[in-house]
């Protein structure tokens, strides 16, 4: 009798467990037993859905007059090379920058070297290896450039040479800017 009923018990629990398990992928009318929502369903207003909370019914708001976003109080004579007249600058404004001419260097290498090499000559590696003479830096016309227009010619190229505007940032083209002059003086 012991063992019928340990073998019936042990049937009937199988059974149960199959009729849970087969029920597992069934449709029901119910919404799903969740345990554990993670933040699943959030009460929130979708964009440019209407709101009851605010007196204007709309749930996008307009920034508060006069406030600028994060990161976005740049002068455009820093990110462009020109004043607010259009004419280039004449002089680096991060010209008293500590440190300037150390980064101008290091991203010259990285960047300049290869066409116009290490002295700004215009006969780097690409000339050794094309023969394609690049801008000699040393050049007077060169030298007598407004630093804006330097600063221009490295964001957005002129001739054969691509612009930079991407791959490096305004600070950083100003040191450029920045040791260019250095190489020209150095020349002098």
């Amino acid at each position: 009798m012991k063992r019928g009923l340990i073998a019936g018990s042990g049937l009937c629990l199988l059974l149960l467990l199959a009729a849970v398990g087969c029920t597992r992928g069934s449709t029901s009318r119910r919404p799903p037993i969740h345990p554990n929502p993670n933040m699943d369903r959030q009460p929130k207003y979708l964009p440019q859905s209407e709101s009851g909370f605010f007196y204007d019914g709309s749930t996008m708001r307009q920034p508060v007059a006069g406030t600028v976003a994060r990161g976005e109080l740049v002068d455009p004579a820093l990110t462009t090379g020109k004043s607010a007249d259009g004419a280039f600058l004449a002089v680096n404004p991060l010209a008293d920058r500590e440190g300037l001419g150390a980064r101008g260097e290091e991203r010259f290498r990285i960047y300049c070297q290869p066409c116009h090499g290490e002295s700004g000559n215009g006969q780097g590696m690409l000339f050794e290896r094309s023969g394609v003479q690049s801008a000699n830096l040393k050049d007077p016309r060169i030298v007598a450039l407004p630093d804006g227009q330097i600063f221009d010619t490295i964001t957005n190229g002129l001739g054969l040479m691509s612009g930079y505007k991407y791959p490096i940032p305004p600070e950083d083209r100003w040191a450029i800017v920045a040791h260019v002059r250095r190489l020209q003086q150095e020349a002098e």
